[in-house]
């Protein structure tokens, strides 16, 4: 029999992993694949909404994840014993920390993936002075901090063991959330940037070291050589690694076809279901170790507050000293002290192993976590406070910010967007109808990748690619044999002599429009092409790619400082590129009057130089006697006087240079009403590309306009001819140009047609 002093312990009864469904009777929270799945899809709604929530303040998706989990356990919810024995009892924390555990193991592995260990030896001295102070003095900081918590909340505990894993704690640089800040601030490829992710490299491969170390300094075991047998078996691992994976990995990259990215490939099969399901339950499942409510009176909150200044005091301090020491200006400093103090998912398994190994009681574990909560939420805020980049400077020479232009023989400088390779074929053959005759100086493109920048993104690999470049997140895309777009444009370039340049610009979809704009500035571009945000389809009609992209397009034409096209893309020229000497394509102006139309016309016109192009522009007039029957143009007489001028005036310009021209067409067509012109157009659907202004001017236009436009940015013309009822195979270029003193209601017309407006789907 057991005596009165024996401790009798019980384990969670066994749960079955699938029941009969609650139909034969059967309680689902019972088992544990009901019980896992309840369990994962609440803390995927808790975090996504938090991330929800959290992102106008610019916060990591940690953040939101950290929180939920503490929302989640006994701090919050789990107050509740009902809810807490219902949905995580006991019983079910197995398989919640298996998966968790598991996701985390993922997490490790393409991290190591990740990992470019000769981005490390390039680590200039500067960087790697300030990864130095980032470590050594908080390390040291957290050693002292360790002696008060030890004689306050944390006796008993093994001191050697304590004072590593609160060094390691408050000295760790979360490198991912880094990543993600400093590229939601657009800093990523700045000094700054390019010197706090170095940095944080150093400091990151330092951590994983340490808590090796801490690791292995807190073995149950007494005898400290089995703290020395860990350590040497952790490095004999190490080593083993080193000199025996690279030749297997190199043996299977090379039997990949066409030397593809192995690690690429393996990064984009794991990472959704590791970033997106696996490590959020790992979030919660610290969180449900976390019970803030164990904080308690004055001394405990002391405690919390002097771990918090330790930590950021340590961090920022050293990072600023050193960083002044190497000449960096005080703002830029500040700036790397507050992105160096940032923590993260290595902080969080930091304090997990500390917990189940009893180095960390509840109360110290519910610290360490707030501390790590704080420090990386104030991270964002303070370095927007702080640091701003200096503002580009804007050229004073960039004149030529349309195609219409007093000498029409400059430069033509195009920014041009594509989504995916789905819009090379089109788009290069567009550029070669823009690139005009020999007597110009020529054809200048920017090629844009528009890539977002989604949570899926993988950190390291991305600050690898936009390292390269100077400019806020876009950069050379990178010249390699398997990049067939790369190889694309390459290959246009030396057929066409077109000066090309390739370039990705990874965004946020709320601010895509931003690098855009911004590129199209620094590059003096006169004129942006867009893809519109469907796209061909075989049996004619457009299917919509992502409506998100149409956003974009529209916030481009509200901001950008140059002309800006949308390009609906119908097959232009086919499926592939056709070379300059097999061009023959057949383009038609839809000419109504105002300044749009002049920019479409001058387009079509520079097209026209080409050898292979026939252009035809058709100019809409209205019958005299027809006048009553449209609707007058709502404007005084003196801009209706200056706007018939101009267009008089560049028409006359026109048609003198085409007189000798008979590769252009040009002809006026008297219509009535929007029937007439209607009419005109189906009869015009036989071409290969239409090119329209996008806010065409004048009575038959206005007519036009009160028909209803499902895609206000394509203007009342272009909306037309991209309607259902619209039968054509043509493409269509609608074209807005640039004007200084636009009209402020823009950005009213594009919000009659906002998201929460517009009730279409496509």
């Amino acid at each position: 029999m057991a005596s009165k002093d024996t401790v009798i312990q019980t384990c969670p009864p066994f749960m079955k992993p699938t029941s009969n469904g609650i139909f034969q009777g059967d309680d689902p929270l019972n088992f544990a694949l009901p019980l896992a799945i309840l369990q994962i899809c609440l803390v995927l709604v808790v975090t996504r909404g938090l991330a929800f929530l959290l992102r106008p303040l610019r916060q990591p998706r940690v953040i939101a994840e950290i929180v939920g989990g503490i929302i989640l356990g006994p701090s919050a919810l789990g107050r509740n014993k009902s809810y807490m024995h219902a949905i995580f009892p006991p019983k079910s924390l197995t398989v919640l920390d298996t998966l968790a555990n598991l996701g985390l193991i993922f997490f490790l592995f393409l991290a190591g993936l990740e990992l470019d260990p000769k981005s490390l030896r390039r680590t200039g001295n500067k960087a790697l002075g300030i990864a130095i102070a980032g470590i050594s003095l908080p390390f040291a900081l957290g050693i002292g901090s360790s002696f008060v918590l030890q004689e306050t909340i944390s006796k008993g505990v093994n001191g050697t063991s304590f004072l590593v894993f609160m060094g390691v704690a408050l000295s760790i640089t979360a490198f991912p959330v880094l990543a993600r800040i400093l590229a939601e601030l657009k800093l990523l490829t700045t000094d700054v940037g390019r010197m706090a992710m170095s940095a944080a490299a150093v400091n990151d491969v330092a951590a994983w070291i340490l808590l090796a170390l801490a690791i292995a300094l807190s073995g149950t075991d007494k005898s400290p050589l089995v703290s020395v047998w860990v350590f040497l078996c952790g490095c004999g691992f190490v080593v083993c690694a080193i000199l025996i994976a690279p030749p297997i990995f190199k043996w299977m990259a090379r039997r990949c076809h066409e030397d593809g990215p192995f690690a690429g490939a393996l990064v984009e099969k794991l990472e959704d279901l590791v970033s997106g399901l696996f490590l959020p339950l790992y979030f919660v499942s610290s969180g449900l170790k976390t019970n803030i409510a164990t904080i308690q009176g004055l001394q405990s909150w002391g405690l919390l507050a002097l771990v918090i200044f330790t930590a950021c005091f340590g961090k920022i301090f050293g990072t600023v000293m050193v960083s002044l020491l190497c000449k960096v200006p005080l703002r830029e400093a500040l700036a790397l002290g507050f992105l160096m103090n940032s923590k993260g998912l290595v902080e969080l398994i930091v304090l997990n192993i500390g917990k189940d190994r009893k180095v960390l009681n509840d109360q110290t574990f519910a610290i360490m976590v707030l501390m790590a909560l704080f420090t990386t939420f104030i991270t964002t805020p303070l370095v927007i406070a702080v640091y701003e980049p200096a503002k580009r400077a804007r050229k004073a020479d960039y004149k030529n910010r349309t195609i219409e232009r007093k000498h029409p023989n400059t430069e033509l400088r195009t920014l041009a967007c594509y989504h995916s390779a789905r819009n090379i074929p089109s788009m290069l053959n567009l550029l070669e109808a823009s690139r005009g005759s020999e007597k110009r100086n020529g054809l200048c493109v920017y090629a844009m990748h528009l890539m977002e920048l989604s949570e899926r993104s993988s950190a390291i690999l991305m600050v690898n690619k936009a390292r390269k470049n100077g400019l806020p997140f876009w950069n050379n895309a990178q010249k390699s044999s398997s990049d067939h777009v790369v190889v694309a444009f390459e290959a246009y370039r030396q057929l066409s002599h077109v000066s090309i340049r390739p370039m990705r610009a990874i965004s946020s979809m709320g601010n895509m429009h931003e690098d855009i704009c911004t590129t199209a500035e620094r590059k003096g571009a006169a004129i942006i092409i867009l893809p519109f945000h469907k796209h061909h389809r075989v049996d004619g009609s457009l299917e919509t790619t992502r409506n998100d992209f149409r956003w974009v397009n529209r916030k481009v034409l509200e901001h950008a400082q140059c002309s800006v096209g949308i390009l609906v893309d119908r097959g232009l020229g086919g499926a592939t590129h056709v070379a300059a000497s097999y061009v023959s394509c057949f383009i038609t102006v839809l000419y109504f009057g105002g300044c749009d139309d002049r920019e479409a016309l001058a387009y079509g016109a520079r097209m026209a130089e080409h050898p292979g192009i026939k252009l035809m522009v058709i100019r809409f007039i209205v019958e005299p006697e027809s006048l009553g029957e449209i609707v007058t143009v709502n404007i005084d007489d003196d801009s209706s006087n200056k706007l018939g001028s101009a267009d008089e005036e560049f028409l006359a310009e026109f048609k003198q240079k085409i007189v000798k021209d008979n590769t252009i067409i040009y002809e006026e067509k008297l219509v009535r009403n929007a029937a007439d012109t209607i009419a005109v157009l189906r009869e015009l659907n036989r071409c290969n590309l239409f090119l329209v202004g996008r806010t065409p001017e004048g009575n038959v236009a206005l007519d036009l306009s009160r028909r209803r436009s499902e895609c206000p940015e394509l203007g009342p013309v272009g909306s037309l001819l991209t309607s259902p009822d619209f039968s054509t195979t043509a493409s269509i270029l609608v074209v807005q140009q640039y004007n200084s003193g636009a009209s402020p209601n823009f950005a009213l017309q594009m919000e009659e047609d906002s998201p929460d407006k517009d009730s279409e789907s496509s």
